[in-house]
């Protein structure tokens, strides 16, 4: 995803673009018809730029968050394809290098993915009981990318429990039995479990929980008769090339599912006024060669704000980005380049209550990381290990694509169930190995292996302490990571 926005308006294509004559059925000039016939003054070409940046940093995350969804629930032909909606997929294995759809993926916990369709009525999402040791996470994830709610170790327990969840439009009551309602504010949500392995042998206990998941509609779970399906969908066709011109005409899709909240209110009228949005059908192809340029430039400059956003996300602190970049609606209070930016860094991530990321792509000084020209090492201090209550991990990408690297030994991150063995120094502390090539076999139980290449490395906390030393609050904790040290 990251690749195909960084792509989007490349160069602006517009020598391309411009040729030819526009459209009779200019959507951003019918849009100005009508707000011209209520008394709104239409936008002009500067104003249409400015409006297509800021819709760009608005939409990045409702976009991307389309893209994976169609490639997960909706294209049965696409190699990402998981499972139907309101179906649960469980992943009896963790991420590898083949897995492509979601930047940035987590490879410590087998995931459990369901996407639901709430149009028609809620679903209810079963847990089992799980073993205290053993972490565990539902994370509940909006359209919008907001996180709306959790269940799991940290929030609701390790006991057995129904929940139920909601579409932003529905008004019951709540129903026997069920331990909490959560509303997420768009017609379809993500949740994401997170279900912790400790080694590989583990794995057949990993799968034991997983099959206690469990998810049906509310009519099923009350036994009583269902309500009359939603209507079927027109699915935008996605694909990184299209999303190249056609990134409104998707946002236009994905709004159409999502009610706009008062702090939308501004954005979404700005973007009415260039004929995107409910009741509205942009399509790129149709507009004038000026519209066009305007649209182009705009989504360039957005994305360009994007980028530079994703940089100074968090504290910098011994060159490793700690903060805090994922959270509810309120959490990002309308600050929608935050949001894109947190999106791009790596779309569904925790609360920081729930997992911490700090990560990096320099050392201290500022100096790019890249496996093609040096080895690197990572050490925690005898006693300053991350603390966390549940578990922590370092995890190797590729720097370009943000992705795990195909590697000798299909190692993409260490972690603390791996510290058995691992190898500490005589002082106590350990040391890590971040190097293209093995370190030599007294140390191959310490390397994580690097791309010939940029390297872009992610620490995962998860369920981080709030007593000393802790990493919270984010960027002002009495921990932080230590600096990469280069070794050669």
């Amino acid at each position: 995803m990251r690749t195909m926005t960084r792509t989007i308006a490349l160069a602006l294509i517009a020598a391309t673009l411009l040729a030819g004559c526009g459209k009779k059925e200019d959507p951003v000039a019918q849009a100005a018809k009508q707000d011209a016939a209520e008394g709104v003054p239409a936008p002009g070409i500067a104003e249409v730029t400015a409006i297509a940046e800021e819709g760009f940093i608005y939409g990045l995350p409702l976009v991307m968050n389309y893209g994976v969804m169609y490639e997960f629930v909706i294209d049965k032909n696409s190699s990402q394809y998981k499972a139907p909606f309101n179906a649960i997929f469980n992943a009896r294995r963790v991420f590898t290098w083949e897995d492509t759809a979601v930047p940035t993926p987590n490879s410590d916990t087998p995931y459990s993915m369901l996407w639901m369709d709430l149009r028609a009525e809620p679903v209810v999402i079963s847990v089992p009981a799980v073993e205290k040791q053993r972490y565990y996470s539902v994370q509940l994830i909006d359209g919008s990318t907001f996180n709306y709610g959790y269940v799991g170790s940290r929030s609701t327990g390790s006991d057995a429990g129904d929940y139920l969840v909601a579409g932003p439009r529905w008004n019951g009551e709540l129903p026997p039995g069920i331990k909490q309602v959560f509303q997420s504010g768009s017609d379809y949500s993500l949740a994401i479990f997170r279900t912790q392995l400790f080694d590989p042998a583990d794995m057949p206990n990993v799968i034991e929980v997983q099959e206690g998941y469990k998810a049906q509609p509310l009519s099923a779970y009350l036994e009583q008769p269902a309500p009359p399906a939603a209507p079927d969908v027109a699915w935008p066709t996605f694909d990184k090339d299209l999303v190249k011109t056609g990134f409104f005409e998707f946002l236009d899709f994905a709004l159409q599912t999502i009610p706009a909240a008062p702090d939308e209110e501004a954005i979404r009228g700005r973007l009415a006024s260039i004929g995107i949005g409910p009741g509205k059908k942009f399509a790129f192809k149709d507009l004038s060669p000026e519209h066009k340029a305007a649209i182009l430039i705009g989504m360039k400059e957005g994305d360009r704000k994007v980028t530079e956003r994703t940089k100074s996300i968090g504290k910098s602190i011994d060159g490793w980005s700690v903060g805090s970049a994922f959270g509810d609606r309120a959490f990002f209070n309308g600050d929608w380049l935050l949001r894109a930016a947190a999106a791009r860094a790596g779309i569904y991530g925790n609360d920081a209550v729930e997992a911490m990321y700090p990560m990096t792509r320099t050392l201290a000084d500022g100096t790019e990381l890249d496996g093609s020209k040096a080895n690197y090492t990572l050490t925690f201090a005898k006693d300053q290990l991350p603390p966390v209550n549940a578990f922590w991990s370092v995890t190797m990408y590729d720097g370009k694509t943000q992705l795990l690297i195909k590697n000798p030994i299909n190692r993409y991150l260490l972690n603390s169930p791996m510290l058995p063995s691992m190898k500490k120094n005589k002082d106590g502390s350990l040391t890590l190995y971040i190097q293209k090539d093995s370190p030599g076999m007294d140390k191959e139980s310490n390397w994580l292996p690097a791309p010939d290449g940029p390297i872009y490395l992610v620490m995962r906390l998860y369920w981080p302490k709030t007593e000393a030393p802790s990493i919270l609050p984010p960027g002002e904790g009495t921990w932080n990571p230590p600096a990469l040290a280069k070794a050669n």
